[in-house]
């Protein structure tokens, strides 16, 4: 049945169950759920409401004689009122002291570590940001320093002012004298653009520029050859709290907590799962169940998105047991990502590489 369809003193007997077992972690039974309401309405009537509800997959009864918990369905029900009465009432739920969150290094991704340490501290909880891939970042400037053998790092400074580097592997040998003129190159005529804007380009206007500017546009093709390809790049994941969910262990199914682990260790699964979830939603919130992966069937995800004028950089947000508080994870998640968007979007530019 869907939500919409339920009677109102259904969904009050769903929302008090759902409550009480994410504070209890216990079956609830109609006697307890009375007690709460002062006895206004009799245990008999709250047992058939519950047994219909059982009926329409939001609870379940773990033992014959044992009260009721909910099904995913039924957390959902109780999330979506969350999110539908109070994401957009409820006041900022963390204050974020100004030595929390420090752009004084100019790095991306220092700033984004202490969003996750501010994330996991305020929830109790895995705590993860994924950052934006360099190339999809909008740049100011951008620089190639040759390593030893094959090995290119990327220096960009965005046009929010932040610095990211990246190290990647040159399938032809380039001298810093030939990547300083590809620098060049790509700082005067695609300024304000990102390299996969700029990849793109010179793919494609490859027989016009060829004409022009010879051998440099060659070496461009084959040092942006070498960079992967756009539909394969994921940024980095900042994970803060792995040991907050240990202490949570009897939470969890063991072996699901062990898989859900191994995926913590391989990164690049992960940022893979969390960067598809990305959604235009202030605060999207997936249970159990829902993603259809065994190893997070207990786990809850709790996520939303942070950017740079109309532009998405990436992800953030909470891993962790079902049984979280929602009522207090919600407004966190969507009031650290809004700080860390205003935070890059007042940041001004005058940064020299």
């Amino acid at each position: 049945m869907p939500y919409s369809k339920l009677e109102n003193k259904e969904k009050i007997v769903l929302n008090l169950t759902v409550e009480v077992y994410l504070q209890t972690g216990r079956p609830v039974s109609s006697g307890y759920l009375a007690q709460k309401i002062n006895y206004t309405v009799s245990p008999a009537t709250i047992r058939n409401v519950m047994a219909k509800l059982e009926q329409e997959g939001y609870l379940h009864q773990p033992h014959t004689s044992a009260g009721r918990i909910p099904t995913d369905e039924g957390i959902r029900f109780y999330v979506n009122n969350l999110l539908n009465e109070t994401l957009y009432a409820t006041p900022e739920s963390v204050k974020i002291c100004p030595e929390e969150l420090s752009v004084d290094s100019g790095e991306l991704d220092l700033l984004l570590l202490q969003v996750s340490q501010i994330l996991a501290n305020n929830s109790d909880n895995l705590a993860f940001v994924i950052s934006p891939h360099i190339s999809q970042v909008n740049f100011d400037q951008v620089k190639f320093v040759k390593l030893k053998d094959n090995k290119v790092m990327i220096v960009l400074l965005s046009t929010f002012n932040l610095v990211q580097t990246e190290i990647f592997e040159t399938q032809t040998l380039f001298t810093q004298t030939e990547l300083d003129r590809a620098a060049q190159y790509i700082n005067q005529n695609f300024r304000g653009k990102n390299l996969a804007f700029v990849r793109d380009y010179l793919f494609r206007e490859l027989p016009r520029l060829k004409m022009k500017y010879e051998d440099l546009v060659e070496k461009m093709i084959a040092l942006l050859k070498s960079y992967p390809s756009p539909e394969k790049e994921r940024g980095k994941i900042f994970l803060q709290g792995t040991a907050r969910l240990l202490d949570k262990a009897e939470l969890f199914d063991f072996q699901k907590l062990k898989s859900l682990f191994q995926n913590f260790e391989e990164k690049a699964n992960l940022v893979r799962l969390l960067s598809d979830l990305i959604s235009l939603e202030r605060v999207k919130v997936i249970i159990g169940s829902e993603l259809q992966l065994p190893e997070i069937a207990d786990c809850s995800l709790i996520l939303s998105h942070y950017g740079y004028r109309n532009q998405i950089l990436g992800s953030l947000g909470i891993i962790g047991p079902k049984r979280l508080p929602y009522e207090k994870i919600i407004p966190l998640v969507d009031n650290v990502a809004r700080y860390l968007t205003r935070t890059i979007t007042i940041l001004e530019k005058g940064v020299e590489l």
